[in-house]
């Protein structure tokens, strides 16, 4: 700690003693009858220069900047919605209040009375206040006044720092709650019934990925992290529920990086009788209307570029786009030793044919994946869970949806014959035997259940994180998370 923040911590502690001694509580219980800051603002919109109302507001918040000198001072005054001046006059509120409230800091929290009146010079919404108390006293600076606001391991260790400091910040985690409002909202008036499932798991699944471990104590067992709602979900479109949704945690044991974090939230829901056609057209509209309704617009701008979620988005193949973007036929290289050879590359023991095809994927095709864009048609490999296409060998009715670069949401024709289910975890368990970490271990309940009958039902998996990226504009998932994981 410097020398200078030190002084500045001591003398926010010696006002805090003076405070006590001058027989005032520095953090009192409760400022009740309160009007939101937004509120007051919205009832004097329009008000005239010079012009002073009778109009009496009760409003508290955080000091945030203040000027003036002798008898009068003017402090801005911001809460959760808005942001307001204040107008303190020595004659209005008497010598002793006016000189208690002149002396406190940036970053106390008060409340205040007054009327309401817009300043001769700006027409500036202003409360002149008669009544203030002090409702928390800040014992440290405000972040902008020492640290400054660009330091990203500080924003993001420190949320609440940057939250106090960058409207940007606040405006984003709000956008955030608002997006899953509404995609809420739009999934409910469908007709789909929210539901909770495990999230510690005795088996994980639904995912191609590794999972965090902990154990049981009482039940003496290890359990899982869920690496995604899936095969929980589809055991209730087994019991009858034909629209079902989940929105929640999942946690994947993996990398962080701008697009990466061990925990995020995922939506997931499945339709009875829907196909991977059905659930494109419904995620499409699902995304552009929750735009049009969050942001007034289906469009954004990203690094420059004007992305339009309206749809329809554009369509094709995998296959086409690696071929596309890659210049490699993935249909003419059907096993890991060719399409290594046409990569050039000599693949890792663990790594099968689909895992190189994923790796086209990410490297090649999804960095230019910039509209939305829905990839269709994945190789079985890469789907344990996807029905088999109707009339291409080899390959399942998938598609995942890109926009930005970046991966928001996966879909299949959900596979449905048990059996096929039962051979496809074999396959998995033999990768797993190769040293895939991140393969599908064997759900025997997953499949009993499907032995009871499944009907044809798609689903979906969206990536909310990934899609306030989207809609914010914002360059990292690090940027749309309260407290992102960080190296310590």
């Amino acid at each position: 700690m410097n020398d200078e923040l030190s002084d500045v911590l001591r003398d926010r502690r010696d006002k805090l003693e003076r405070i006590r001694d001058a027989g005032i509580e520095p953090f009192p219980h409760e400022f009740s009858q309160r009007e939101d800051i937004a509120e007051v603002r919205a009832a004097h919109a329009g008000l005239a220069p010079g012009i002073e109302t009778e109009s009496r507001h009760r409003v508290a918040g955080r000091i945030v900047a203040r000027r003036g000198h002798g008898k009068a001072c003017f402090l801005d005054l911001r809460d959760g919605s808005d942001q307001i001046q204040l107008h303190a006059r020595e004659d209005l509120l008497g010598a002793e209040a006016f000189a208690l409230l002149v002396d406190l800091d940036l970053g106390d929290i008060i409340g205040a009375e007054g009327t309401a009146l817009a300043t001769r010079r700006g027409g500036e919404l202003s409360l002149a206040i008669d009544r203030w108390r002090l409702l928390a006293k800040s014992l440290r600076p405000p972040p902008d006044k020492f640290h400054g606001l660009e330091d990203v391991e500080t924003r993001f260790r420190r949320r609440e720092l940057d939250l106090i400091a960058n409207e940007s910040s606040r405006r984003i985690f709000k956008i955030r709650a608002a997006t899953i409002s509404e995609i809420r909202r739009w999934l409910d008036e469908h007709g789909y019934v929210e539901v909770e499932t495990p999230i510690l798991q005795p088996l994980y699944g639904g995912a191609l990925a590794r999972p965090f471990t902990t154990h049981h104590n009482a039940l003496d067992r290890d359990l899982y992290l869920r690496i995604a709602t899936e095969l929980y979900l589809k055991r209730l479109v087994v019991g009858g529920i034909d629209r079902v949704y989940e929105l929640g945690k999942d946690f994947r044991n993996e990398g962080v990086s701008h697009k990466h974090n061990p925990e995020f939230t995922m939506l997931e829901w499945y339709e009875a009788y829907a196909d991977y056609e059905k659930t494109a057209h419904d995620l499409e509209r699902l995304v552009a209307e929750t735009a049009e309704r969050v942001l007034g617009t289906t469009k954004v701008e990203r690094d420059g570029v004007e992305i339009d979620f309206a749809p329809p988005w554009r369509r094709l193949t995998l296959r086409e786009a690696i071929l596309e973007r890659a210049g490699i036929d993935i249909a003419e290289h059907p096993t890991r030793e060719a399409l290594a050879r046409a990569m050039g590359t000599e693949p890792d023991p663990g790594e099968g044919w689909g895992k190189l095809v994923d790796g086209l994927l990410s490297r090649e095709v999804e960095p230019g994946l910039v509209q939305p864009t829905f990839l269709l048609d994945y190789p079985v490999e890469l789907s344990p869970f996807a029905k088999a296409h109707r009339t291409e060998p080899g390959l399942v009715e998938r598609w995942e949806a890109f926009v930005g670069g970046v991966e928001i949401a996966n879909s299949f024709s959900e596979l449905n014959d048990p059996d096929e289910q039962r051979r496809r975890f074999e396959q998995q368990a033999a990768e797993i035997a190769r040293g895939d970490a991140e393969a599908q271990p064997f759900d025997e309940a997953f499949v009993e259940a499907l032995e009871q009958g499944m009907p044809p039902t798609g689903g979906v998996g969206l990536g909310i994180d990934r899609l306030v990226m989207m809609l914010t504009g914002a360059s990292s998932l690090r940027e749309v998370l309260l407290f992102p994981a960080m190296k310590s």
